[in-house]
């Protein structure tokens, strides 16, 4: 299956993964949304993916904005085949010492983009018989080791149990609907400069990950409809040792 020809909802879409996947679907013949809420960089990232690219200026941590991106979308290109929940933020604070305003932003960011975005395209794809949906999650959705990131790890850790269920309940009905998931480890964007509280640039890191590897992580997703993808292979493993600990989180 080719990603050519597709319509791609892209939320998160003013940089990072988002902008890399919009301008490599772009290129190879997809017709892409972008959707963020910084504007300026929003309209540089779609000027790279050519001109039938359409950015759309919305805060997708609430529902109505996200209604209104599905129909804006639907009203520009007739459909949607593909809508990527990429939208998130970082924290740098260890449990300890999250605040309620912490929690709730990264609740809303990470996971209640995803939900409210899951919802308000699935009538159009339940309409259309087919549809794929693909939420970026992380590794530290599998296997929380970095305390500074607990809230994150939470939030990806609820994102993860929503995608499956969601999957599911989606195939009981209409099996031309699927849902993937695609856990990145570190990737070298501006993800940790932009975390709250500040954190570590993530692109100075050990092992960073360069975007565009993920965004063909991502876009192969998008032709093999896999359910559950890791952008590197090793995370599998990494994953995979933590749960097979006896003393699940020492070592291992």
């Amino acid at each position: 299956m080719t990603v050519a020809g597709k319509v791609v909802v892209i939320t998160g879409a003013s940089s990072g993964i988002g902008a890399a996947l919009a301008e490599l679907l772009a290129h190879r013949g997809a017709r892409v949304a972008l959707v963020a809420r910084r504007e300026q960089e929003l309209k540089a990232a779609a000027a790279r993916c050519g001109p039938d690219a359409l950015p759309i200026v919305a805060d997708v941590s609430r529902r109505e904005e996200v209604r209104r991106v599905v129909a804006a979308a639907i009203g520009h290109f007739g459909r949607i085949d593909v809508w990527v929940n990429n939208a998130g933020r970082g924290i740098s604070r260890p449990p300890s010492q999250l605040t309620d305003e912490d929690i709730h932003e990264m609740m809303q960011v990470n996971a209640m983009s995803a939900f409210y975005g899951m919802q308000e395209v699935l009538p159009h794809f339940r309409e259309r018989g087919e549809g794929h949906i693909i939420n970026v999650s992380s590794v530290l959705g599998r296997v929380p080791f970095a305390l500074i990131r607990s809230a994150y790890s939470a939030s990806k850790h609820f994102l993860n149990a929503l995608t499956a269920n969601f999957r599911d309940e989606a195939r009981a009905s209409h099996p031309g609907i699927q849902v993937s998931l695609v856990s990145p480890g570190v990737v070298a964007t501006d993800f940790g400069n932009r975390a709250r509280h500040g954190g570590p640039d993530s692109r100075t890191l050990p092992g960073a990950q360069p975007v565009g590897e993920v965004a063909e992580a991502i876009a192969s997703v998008i032709e093999t409809r896999r359910a559950d993808v890791y952008t590197r292979p090793e995370a599998q493993k990494i994953v995979a040792s933590y749960y097979a600990n006896p003393n699940l989180g020492e070592g291992g």
